[in-house]
């Protein structure tokens, strides 16, 4: 039988329709070129905590899917080990196409790729932001107002922040990037601790 789709849904693929097309972003003959997919996001469209990255990586641009390779397998184990199943939450980037070379994203592109991801905060409507790495907390902690807040992710790290959406109260939780902890393995034990604050929001 087929799904009937929500106003969620569509406004949704509205945003994959535009992403698709996006001929005036600096990395569409980037993507085009290496038969690279964008990226939107993926998940549950009603989720409760929304997760959210820099820019896709090489896998994720092969697939079209978010946190595909080994740092997705860290998220996957992280969220598991608080007893979240990836498919209730929604996951995504600053960034819908991959940047050359896995290199950080730009202010240019930022400015292109920020508003999809404003509007599919809006469509979604989570409880909480979850921000992994310091490019998507900058973005999003400045976009709500907690721009005095801002210090180093490794002071602000697993701390809880309160804001106001358009759809009423939010919480942002500036976490560590997974793919940090690829390198640095006591990166990890630090993101274990900081999951736990997820737990009830479940």
């Amino acid at each position: 039988m087929k799904k009937t789709l929500t106003s969620r849904d569509l406004e949704l693929k509205k945003i994959r329709d535009e992403v698709l097309v996006l001929k005036d972003s600096p990395l569409y003959t980037y993507r085009t070129e290496n038969h690279y997919f964008p990226v939107i996001g993926e998940g549950n469209h009603e989720a409760k905590i929304i997760f959210i990255g820099e820019a896709p990586g090489k896998n994720e641009a092969k697939t079209g899917r978010p946190f595909c390779g080994l740092a997705g397998k860290i998220l996957d184990d992280l969220l598991a080990s608080v007893g979240i199943n990836r498919p209730d939450v929604y996951i995504g980037n600053i960034l819908k196409d991959r940047p050359p070379f896995n290199r950080d994203p730009l202010p240019d592109e930022i400015a292109i790729y920020g508003p999809f991801l404003d509007r599919q905060i809006s469509i979604i409507q989570p409880q909480v932001i979850a921000t992994l790495g310091r490019y998507s907390m900058k973005y999003i902690m400045e976009k709500f107002g907690l721009t005095d807040a801002l210090r180093s992710i490794s002071e602000l790290h697993g701390k809880e922040f309160q804001a106001e959406a358009d759809y009423g109260k939010v919480y942002i939780i500036p976490l560590y990037h997974p793919a940090a902890a690829i390198y640095d393995r006591s990166l990890l034990e630090i993101l274990q601790k900081d999951f736990k604050i997820l737990e009830k929001y479940k």
